[in-house]
């Protein structure tokens, strides 16, 4: 018998769900106005969806987070297509109940391409071995390398 605990394939989905329900409700609030508390209301969203993320990239192998990484930044390129469209100025044309479609896109929008980069950054992180504790070594110079 095997000493490995296998937790079930569908554990880590939830904490990206999570983080880009954040991401899009940061965005979709956001959008509309330039409120000052709405603004800081976006983003306390977005620091807890950067922490889901942070959580979902710990719990699943390098390839596969690289796998998702390319996954979210093929969406956003999809959505961002979207934009061509100008939805701001179909939003003028029509009745008041179109700003809900483009407050939509916008929500969608900012939650594939901050669910991307943050994918990447953490993908960067574990590519690159950063560690608690590697900055202080970088700058106090107390590698394993001689310094010749």
């Amino acid at each position: 018998m095997s000493a490995v605990i296998h937790s079930p394939a569908h554990s880590d989905r939830s904490l990206l769900a999570a983080s880009f329900a954040l991401f899009a409700v940061a965005g979709g609030i956001t959008t509309p106005t330039d409120s000052l508390v709405l603004t800081a209301a976006g983003t306390a969203l977005a620091i807890g969806g950067v922490y889901s993320a942070s959580r979902f990239a710990a719990s699943i192998s390098r390839k596969r987070l690289a796998t998702v990484s390319i996954a979210l930044w093929s969406s956003f390129l999809a959505v961002a297509g979207l934009h061509v469209l100008e939805p701001g100025s179909i939003a003028a044309a029509a009745p008041e109940s179109i700003a809900i479609p483009t407050i939509a896109l916008s929500a969608i929008t900012w939650a594939t391409l901050l669910s991307a980069c943050s994918t990447t950054v953490f993908l960067a992180f574990r590519e690159y071995g950063a560690t608690p504790g590697t900055e202080d070594a970088v700058v106090e110079n107390d590698s394993d390398y001689s310094v010749r």
